[in-house]
Protein backbone atom coordinates (compact mmCIF):
# COMPACT_ATOMS: atom_id res chain seq x y z
CA UNK A 1 0.00 0.00 0.00
CA UNK A 2 1.64 3.36 -1.33
CA UNK A 3 1.01 6.57 1.40
CA UNK A 4 1.56 9.85 -0.58
CA UNK A 5 3.54 11.82 2.07
CA UNK A 6 3.15 14.86 0.83
CA UNK A 7 -0.28 15.18 1.68
CA UNK A 8 -1.27 16.30 5.54
CA UNK A 9 -2.91 14.01 7.41
CA UNK A 10 -5.70 15.94 8.43
CA UNK A 11 -8.90 13.88 6.77
CA UNK A 12 -11.05 16.79 7.32
CA UNK A 13 -10.99 18.42 3.08
CA UNK A 14 -13.46 19.83 1.11
CA UNK A 15 -13.95 17.61 -1.56
CA UNK A 16 -17.25 17.11 -3.68
CA UNK A 17 -18.93 14.24 -2.46
CA UNK A 18 -20.31 11.81 -4.99
CA UNK A 19 -21.56 8.69 -3.59
CA UNK A 20 -24.36 11.13 -1.53
CA UNK A 21 -24.05 14.22 -3.72
CA UNK A 22 -27.77 14.72 -6.26
CA UNK A 23 -25.95 16.52 -8.55
CA UNK A 24 -22.10 17.32 -8.55
CA UNK A 25 -22.02 16.23 -4.84
CA UNK A 26 -20.63 19.94 -3.73
CA UNK A 27 -23.98 19.67 -1.03
CA UNK A 28 -22.85 16.69 0.06
CA UNK A 29 -19.25 17.52 0.08
CA UNK A 30 -19.80 20.86 2.13
CA UNK A 31 -21.67 19.07 4.99
CA UNK A 32 -19.37 16.34 5.37
CA UNK A 33 -16.32 18.90 5.70
CA UNK A 34 -18.76 20.97 8.23
CA UNK A 35 -20.22 17.94 9.99
CA UNK A 36 -23.90 18.63 9.44
CA UNK A 37 -27.16 17.36 7.86
CA UNK A 38 -27.15 17.61 3.89
CA UNK A 39 -30.45 17.90 3.76
CA UNK A 40 -29.62 21.79 5.95
CA UNK A 41 -26.73 22.72 3.42
CA UNK A 42 -29.10 22.06 0.24
CA UNK A 43 -31.78 24.01 2.38
CA UNK A 44 -29.31 26.85 2.88
CA UNK A 45 -28.65 26.58 -0.72
CA UNK A 46 -32.84 26.78 -2.34
CA UNK A 47 -32.93 29.61 0.25
CA UNK A 48 -29.73 31.22 -0.76
CA UNK A 49 -30.47 30.71 -4.58
CA UNK A 50 -33.74 33.24 -3.84
CA UNK A 51 -31.82 35.76 -1.41
CA UNK A 52 -28.98 35.80 -4.28
CA UNK A 53 -30.38 34.31 -7.22
CA UNK A 54 -28.18 33.41 -9.76
CA UNK A 55 -24.87 34.23 -7.93
CA UNK A 56 -25.49 31.16 -6.27
CA UNK A 57 -25.83 28.76 -9.02
CA UNK A 58 -22.56 30.57 -10.79
CA UNK A 59 -21.13 29.61 -7.06
CA UNK A 60 -21.99 26.10 -7.39
CA UNK A 61 -20.83 25.45 -10.78
CA UNK A 62 -17.56 26.85 -10.06
CA UNK A 63 -17.38 24.64 -7.08
CA UNK A 64 -18.76 21.86 -9.24
CA UNK A 65 -15.41 22.32 -11.69
CA UNK A 66 -13.23 23.60 -8.55
CA UNK A 67 -13.31 20.60 -6.34
CA UNK A 68 -12.30 17.60 -6.69
CA UNK A 69 -14.04 14.67 -6.19
CA UNK A 70 -13.56 12.39 -2.95
CA UNK A 71 -11.92 8.85 -4.42
CA UNK A 72 -12.34 6.53 -2.11
CA UNK A 73 -14.77 6.11 0.85
CA UNK A 74 -12.96 7.65 4.13
CA UNK A 75 -12.15 5.88 7.04
CA UNK A 76 -14.27 6.15 10.02
CA UNK A 77 -12.05 7.98 12.85
CA UNK A 78 -12.42 7.63 16.81
CA UNK A 79 -14.08 10.57 18.00
CA UNK A 80 -11.03 11.94 19.96
CA UNK A 81 -9.51 12.24 16.39
CA UNK A 82 -12.22 13.46 14.74
CA UNK A 83 -12.25 16.13 17.53
CA UNK A 84 -8.46 17.01 17.54
CA UNK A 85 -9.10 17.34 13.28
CA UNK A 86 -11.31 19.70 13.74
CA UNK A 87 -9.87 21.71 16.37
CA UNK A 88 -6.51 22.17 14.03
CA UNK A 89 -9.02 23.59 11.33
CA UNK A 90 -10.87 25.70 13.13
CA UNK A 91 -8.24 27.04 16.08
CA UNK A 92 -4.76 25.91 14.39
CA UNK A 93 -2.69 28.11 17.11
CA UNK A 94 -5.02 26.47 19.99
CA UNK A 95 -3.56 22.79 18.67
CA UNK A 96 -0.14 24.37 18.20
CA UNK A 97 -0.21 25.70 21.89
CA UNK A 98 -1.01 22.38 23.37
CA UNK A 99 1.11 20.05 21.54
CA UNK A 100 3.58 22.38 22.41
CA UNK A 101 2.96 21.86 25.96
CA UNK A 102 2.35 18.42 25.75
CA UNK A 103 5.73 17.88 24.07
CA UNK A 104 7.53 20.37 26.91
CA UNK A 105 6.26 18.44 29.26
CA UNK A 106 7.14 14.90 27.93
CA UNK A 107 10.21 16.52 27.53
CA UNK A 108 10.61 17.35 31.25
CA UNK A 109 9.67 13.91 32.44
CA UNK A 110 12.39 12.02 30.08
CA UNK A 111 14.67 14.91 31.59
CA UNK A 112 13.85 13.64 35.28
CA UNK A 113 13.97 10.00 34.21
CA UNK A 114 17.81 10.49 32.84
CA UNK A 115 18.48 12.27 35.95
CA UNK A 116 17.16 9.61 37.52
CA UNK A 117 18.84 6.31 36.08
CA UNK A 118 22.43 8.07 35.65
CA UNK A 119 22.49 9.06 39.37
CA UNK A 120 25.05 7.62 41.62
CA UNK A 121 21.69 6.19 43.89
CA UNK A 122 20.42 4.76 41.12
CA UNK A 123 23.49 2.76 40.16
CA UNK A 124 23.86 1.60 44.72
CA UNK A 125 20.11 0.34 44.63
CA UNK A 126 21.21 -1.28 41.55
CA UNK A 127 24.23 -3.06 42.77
CA UNK A 128 22.33 -4.00 46.52
CA UNK A 129 19.57 -5.68 44.22
CA UNK A 130 21.86 -7.63 43.03
CA UNK A 131 23.61 -8.42 45.77
CA UNK A 132 19.84 -9.56 46.96
CA UNK A 133 19.54 -12.21 43.82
Amino acid sequence: MSKDFSRSPNPHRLYRNRTTGVWCGVCAGLADYFNIDVVLVRILWALSFFIAGPFTFIAYIVACIALPVRGEKPQKLKPEEDDFWRGVERRPEVTFSNLRYQFRDLEDRLADLERTVTSKEWKLRRQFRDLET
